[in-house]
């Protein structure tokens, strides 16, 4: 029997309008948000990247293929994972749905990924999907944008994620399970795991410049984690202690 309140259709109303209130103020504050991420000063980008992509060798520019607006998802697959990171393959499972839309609004979507081209073609090819992922195996790409560390700073403890460095350096003896569970689904062990994070960067083309205009790390992609939006709205939420979700072709074999 549910533990839960019951209560009759004019006290839920009450309570909804109550609820509304609070919803409408959510929304006005999140479009406060968006209008301060637009008015952030903009870097220019005088480094060179380069990336693999499924046409051949490109440069940062390249991966706005004619748009004015490129959004980067920084997809976890590293170079020695077998498979990618499955939280991140959640997220993804969306991004074929609203890339068109994104492209005909003058924003380009692309994944980016420090594992090599073969590896993202045969993964994406695995799970079905068409967006676009480029590899910057070859680069300082993922390094440069605080979502990659070298084994060296993961050991001195010098990673700087999300805005904050980590002074400490990694014990592998107190791996929280979640680390290890996912780190054992990608083919590898924790502390390999966790040398690439996730995170999303925006970048403007203007003039043949490029500029970095935005970064966002950990909670921050949470709000481009479809499944999370609608579980919010779900009757009993996330109702989550651990992770719970698979790669949707793994579902039927767990």
């Amino acid at each position: 029997m549910t533990t839960h309140p019951i209560g009759t259709r004019e006290q839920w109303l009450a309570a909804r309008r109550t609820l509304l209130d609070s919803e409408k103020a959510y929304t006005r504050r999140g479009d406060e948000l968006a209008q301060q991420r637009q008015v952030l000063p903009w870097v220019r980008i005088d480094k060179t990247y380069r990336f693999d992509t499924d046409e051949g060798s490109a440069s940062l520019a390249d991966l706005f293929r004619g748009r004015s607006q490129l959004l980067v998802y920084h997809f976890m697959f590293g170079p020695d994972y077998t498979a990618g990171c499955p939280s991140c393959s959640s997220i993804a499972d969306g991004f074929d749905g609203f890339v068109v839309h994104l492209a005909h609004h003058d924003v380009m979507l692309m994944a980016v990924s420090r594992a090599p081209l073969a590896k993202l073609q045969a993964y994406k090819q695995r799970m079905g999907w068409t967006f676009p992922w480029a590899s910057s195996a070859s680069g300082d790409f993922n390094f440069d944008f605080n979502v990659s560390f070298t084994e060296e700073q993961q050991r001195e403890g010098n990673i700087e994620y999300n805005y904050a460095r980590n002074s400490h350096a990694m014990d592998v003896t107190a791996t929280p399970q979640p680390v290890s569970q996912s780190a054992a689904s990608c083919g590898t062990d924790a502390a390999t795991y966790s040398r690439d994070r996730p995170g999303m960067s925006a970048f403007v083309l203007e003039d043949g410049v490029v500029y970095h205009t935005y970064s966002t790390y950990a909670r921050g992609v949470d709000g481009l984690w479809g499944m999370n939006q609608w579980l919010d709205r779900a009757p009993k939420g996330r109702n989550q202690t651990g992770i719970w979700w698979r790669r949707h072709d793994e579902y039927e074999r767990s």
